[in-house]
């Protein structure tokens, strides 16, 4: 068996956390008003799944892909990584107490995979030195 290529610890120990964090039964949150009037639960979304698609993009550049296969990459990353947003909330809907589908969360996940994705292909992308 393979070790584990040290670019893809980050992004791996990252999946684990935001999973554990998805899947917190609801009764376990604070029940602080001031939380739901600024909305922090969409922002915890935005930043966790931006920081997911950046980490996963990371990981990748790694691999010395072409330039044009690495920004197919980099936007099946974050297409992914939205899928896994949306499936975490029918997991939440059906198997977590006290937490509930919400397509609020869905749409701050995609605004965090867009985020992640365009933060990657601005820092990485103009930088590499590849073929075209």
């Amino acid at each position: 068996m393979k070790p584990i290529k040290p670019s893809f610890l980050f992004p791996l120990l990252w999946l684990i956390i935001s999973t554990l964090l998805l899947t917190i039964p609801g009764s376990s949150f604070p029940k602080e008003n001031w939380l739901e009037k600024i909305w922090f639960d969409k922002w915890v979304h935005i930043g966790m799944f931006a920081i997911m698609v950046f980490l996963w993009c990371w990981a990748m550049l790694r691999m010395q892909f072409e330039k044009k296969k690495l920004e197919r990459i980099f936007l099946l990353i974050a297409i992914a990584w939205l899928a896994y947003g949306i499936g975490m909330e029918f997991v939440q809907k059906y198997c977590i107490a006290n937490r509930s589908f919400d397509l609020g969360d869905i749409i701050a996940d995609g605004v965090g995979c867009v985020t992640g994705l365009f933060y990657s292909k601005m820092r990485y992308l103009p930088k590499r030195n590849l073929k075209e």
